[in-house]
């Protein structure tokens, strides 16, 4: 019950974002406020704090690298997907993304406290989200997002490129507060709290939004991306996580439900979020993310029951 009621809070907030599209009260440019907001100030703010007291020896967990894997995996099998289908760097990116990053903040950590008990259990597949596959996304959709007629790149440009955005500067600063045991003082830390405390409002309504004159999935032409990211997020990435767990690492009991769980959560709204600022994808991140949404309850719940025996 206390699951359902993660996903209700979600809907909630998501449905106020509808009703101010419809009212029009922040306007037509409100949803591209909101999104550059939580990318460029909410967003970074949060992943920093989160990251700043993040134990890092979990990065030595076989949670971890199940994580790490079952993640890279999906997102791979999705990109050669994109490949051979011919969707563009954009659309691939943003399918891939949804395909892969899990809503391990407002979904992911209570349903680790109401199914598996322990709130920190969802640090592994956060870092695993903010280590590796944020800079590549990041630098794969600012890659996708540059007029046709731009300067070529080079290639010690495309290294740089990550740590030129915002998010991967939260995160990695994060991270590296947590390494070298620095003590934020509290005029720092709180002003920061405050600022990544809009980050998960700022991307649900902003969502909302967008699904005014949007919300029923699968209707466009080209709705073979969506589709794809969605099996693969709801029914591959969860059945990747325990073949790799079980088999290839060994894992049973609570180490196997968390990993796939986990990995059994739907995609994160702030993939929307990144597609948005970036203006590429948002359609295939918006309808992917609202059905793995819905689908991911009874999947969530078919594993806990035979994973919890």
């Amino acid at each position: 019950m206390n699951v359902l009621q993660g996903f209700a809070v979600i809907a909630v907030i998501v449905t106020v974002g509808v009703f101010l599209a419809r009212s029009g009260v922040l306007g037509q440019a409100g949803q591209t406020g909101l999104s550059k907001l939580a990318f460029n100030v909410a967003t970074p703010a949060l992943l920093f704090t989160l990251m700043a007291d993040a134990h890092l020896e979990v990065l030595y967990s076989s949670q971890f690298v199940v994580t790490a894997i079952a993640m890279t995996a999906v997102a791979l099998i999705y990109g050669a997907v994109g490949a051979l289908r011919k969707w563009g760097l954009a659309t691939t990116t943003s399918g891939a993304m949804a395909a892969s990053y899990v809503n391990a903040g407002n979904l992911g950590i209570p349903i680790a406290v109401y199914v598996l008990g322990d709130a920190t259990l969802v640090a592994p597949v956060m870092l695993g989200q903010q280590l590796i596959m944020g800079p590549i996304f990041m630098t794969l959709l600012d890659i996708a997002s540059r007029d046709a007629d731009a300067p070529r790149l080079r290639w010690w440009q495309i290294v740089l490129r990550p740590f030129k955005n915002p998010i991967v500067i939260g995160a990695l600063g994060g991270i590296a507060v947590s390494a070298l045991g620095i003590t934020i003082p509290p005029f720092l830390l709180d002003p920061l709290e405050l600022l990544g405390g809009m980050s998960v409002p700022a991307m649900l309504l902003a969502f909302g939004m967008s699904l005014w004159g949007n919300a029923i999935p699968f209707r466009e032409p080209d709705r073979a991306p969506a589709i794809v990211a969605t099996v693969l997020k709801v029914f591959v990435h969860p059945a990747l996580a325990w073949l790799i767990g079980a088999w290839l690492f060994g894992l049973d009991g609570a180490a196997l439900l968390i990993v796939v769980v986990t990995a059994a959560l739907p995609s994160a709204q702030n993939v929307f979020t990144y597609a948005s600022n970036y203006g590429v994808g948002m359609r295939v991140a918006r309808e992917t993310i609202l059905a793995t949404t819905f689908l991911s309850v009874p999947v969530i719940f078919v594993v806990s029951v035979l994973l919890s025996k």
